[in-house]
């Protein structure tokens, strides 16, 4: 590790920025300095937008992940390296807006009757029934489900931030069943090596291959159960300020982005193609001259 690396990891733990935010900045970091076989601090404004240039042309990465780069050489610069550098030099992408991949409640259903280990789908229920990330639900211990209050305590979720959510009858009904079964010692969805959780990569694969088996050809991730939760809670009147609690949104309009109007909503819109048509009026009668 160079002195610069160190300093650069030094800055981000004093700032709290989480253990997977530090990971992404050195990666992107690395990268850079490696294409130009140079230290970061012998390049500047223009070799960035240089390397921009190549991520978008050659590596043709998503805008999502050029902006990752972009604010990881920031930080580099402006906290470690102290540049008098503003944002207005550090140029970002704009993100396409999509709309989020949103299950039925059938395909809910279907879905989960095609994840056959108990343990995969406990950690999947886990997304859907209380809106967890992934990273929150690998994460979970015993400790953390409160079966008095009914509730799910997630513990320095994504911004460092704890919250509760909600702790289904369902979900604990096999969380019991699970934990009878497998008696996990630390965390509740262990992994492969002592101490450790299993990895949200492998959930991810175990999700595509159930919704394979159950044939859902939506993109299917453990992501978009917690998007349905929070849109079939939406359609089930749930206000929108107790859904951004219960994903844990610091702000209302990442909530509102897609649970405002949802595709139950939109399908309940009658098009005005099919409204109904006026009466057509027959022809008004000529006027006829009486007879004298």
């Amino acid at each position: 590790m160079s002195p610069l690396q160190k300093r650069m990891l030094e800055d981000m733990r004093l700032r709290n920025l989480s253990a997977a935010t530090q990971r992404s900045y050195v990666h992107y970091v690395s990268d850079y300095a490696h294409y130009f076989h140079l230290s970061p601090a012998k390049l500047g404004l223009d070799d960035i937008r240089n390397y921009q240039l190549y991520l978008i042309d050659q590596r043709q990465l998503s805008p999502q992940s050029i902006n990752t780069f972009v604010a990881a050489v920031k930080f580099l610069y402006t906290v470690t390296l102290e540049m008098p550098w503003t944002n207005t030099q550090f140029v970002r992408l704009k993100v396409p807006e999509r709309l989020p991949v949103v299950l039925s409640q059938a395909e809910v259903i279907k879905f989960f009757e095609h994840v056959g280990i108990l343990k995969h789908r406990a950690v999947l229920m886990a997304c859907y029934g209380s809106g967890l990330r992934i990273s929150e639900a690998v994460s979970l211990k015993a400790a953390h489900i409160d079966s008095g209050r009914m509730l799910i305590r997630v513990e320095q979720g994504k911004g460092a931030k704890d919250r509760y959510s909600v702790l289904s009858q369902r979900l604990l009904t096999l969380l019991r069943e699970y934990y009878k079964a497998q008696r996990p010692v630390d965390y509740l969805f262990p992994g492969t090596k002592p101490g450790s959780h299993i990895q949200p990569g492998a959930v991810q694969e175990i999700c595509r291959d159930a919704a394979l088996l159950a044939g859902i050809h939506k993109r299917l991730t453990p992501h978009t159960l917690r998007h349905s939760f929070a849109t079939h809670l939406l359609e089930n009147g749930t206000d929108t300020r107790a859904i951004q609690v219960l994903l844990g949104h610091s702000r209302i309009d990442t909530t509102a982005r897609y649970t405002a109007v949802t595709p139950q909503t939109v399908a309940k819109i009658v098009s005005p193609l099919d409204a109904p048509q006026p009466a057509k009026r027959g022809r008004p009668a000529k006027n006829k001259t009486a007879p004298v």
